[in-house]
């Protein structure tokens, strides 16, 4: 495939040198994001526990929820320059990585870690949210089938007998099967986008069930469930190697 990126003005080494920028443009602007999401959590911690108005509680949670979008822009962008770096996780923890779900946190997931975190609930929220979870995992588990459809498509591509060794002389015909298989990559950027878009729908849609302090404190919990996971990770990095 070298021959392929000589092609197109670039060589091998200078193609992973640009989508290793991305890769750390993406990682640079995530830290930064964490920051600030670790403040504005902070914030809504304090509010919470001095029982500050509704309206001013409103303000603050009305950030929390502006910054995850800012997130879903950052990982739109990231994935323009490197997808499998975003989809992957590379830039979370391992423990983090391990529970991630197309570049990101199941939706189902995360309204079961509320459990108790939110009560006590109307009849009408526990059906709202019970409905939210219903439909996040639908759309999650077809997600997931046409990710799989996607990679078996994959496979099935790559794995052509035509695609054998260079010196068969099927030069054309190999490049004609690699620029399918590119093609059918190129699909992986959306799957991100709906992922995430699902991710920022169930969030709104979980803030319109709950009043304004039961949202503070799912966004605290989904928060502090994310901290367990990164201090789990660095313990687990910390621990003595024999």
């Amino acid at each position: 495939m070298q021959n392929v990126f000589v092609a197109s003005g670039f060589s091998g080494d200078q193609s992973h040198l640009l989508g290793g920028n991305g890769a750390l443009a993406f990682d640079t602007d995530y830290s930064k994001w964490l920051d600030e999401q670790n403040r504005l959590i902070n914030d809504l911690r304090s509010a919470v526990n001095s029982h500050v108005s509704d309206s001013e509680l409103r303000l603050l949670v009305e950030n929390v929820m502006s910054h995850y979008e800012e997130i879903f822009r950052l990982k739109s962008i990231g994935a323009k320059s490197d997808i499998f770096h975003i989809l992957s996780g590379m830039w979370k923890t391992p423990a983090e990585r391990c529970f991630m779900w197309l570049g990101g946190f199941r939706c189902s997931e995360v309204l079961k870690i509320l459990g108790n975190q939110i009560e006590p609930l109307t009849e009408q929220q526990v059906m709202g949210i019970c409905n939210l979870q219903q439909s996040s995992q639908q759309a999650e588990d077809a997600l997931s089938q046409g990710m799989e459809a996607l990679q078996q498509s994959l496979v099935d591509t790559l794995s052509s007998n035509s695609l054998g060794p260079r010196s068969s002389g099927n030069v054309a015909e190999y490049m004609g099967h690699m620029a399918i298989a590119m093609s059918k990559l190129a699909t992986l950027e959306n799957f991100l986008h709906q992922a995430d878009l699902l991710r920022q729908q169930t969030l709104q849609q979980l803030q319109r069930i709950l009043t304004t302090r039961q949202a503070a404190r799912a966004l605290l919990a989904i928060s502090d469930h994310k901290s367990r996971l990164r201090a789990l990770s660095s313990l687990w990095l910390a621990r003595p190697k024999e």
